[in-house]
């Protein structure tokens, strides 16, 4: 069920290395994700990265 007007989004979480940073959000920017936030990972070299992008209906 939707509400007209109202955005739907679907979410993704992926790591992100840091030495090639800018190559993985590229990508995924290509693809329609909007960064939404950045976490560290399990290791000093390793980030978490969260997305958003609205529902292709």
């Amino acid at each position: 069920m939707s509400t007209p007007g109202v955005t739907r989004w679907e979410y993704l979480n992926a790591p992100l290395l840091i030495h090639n940073t800018k190559a993985i959000l590229d990508n995924f920017g290509r693809d329609g994700w909007e960064l939404v936030s950045v976490v560290p990972g399990a290791t000093a070299e390793n980030l978490i990265a969260f997305f958003k992008r609205p529902v292709q209906s």
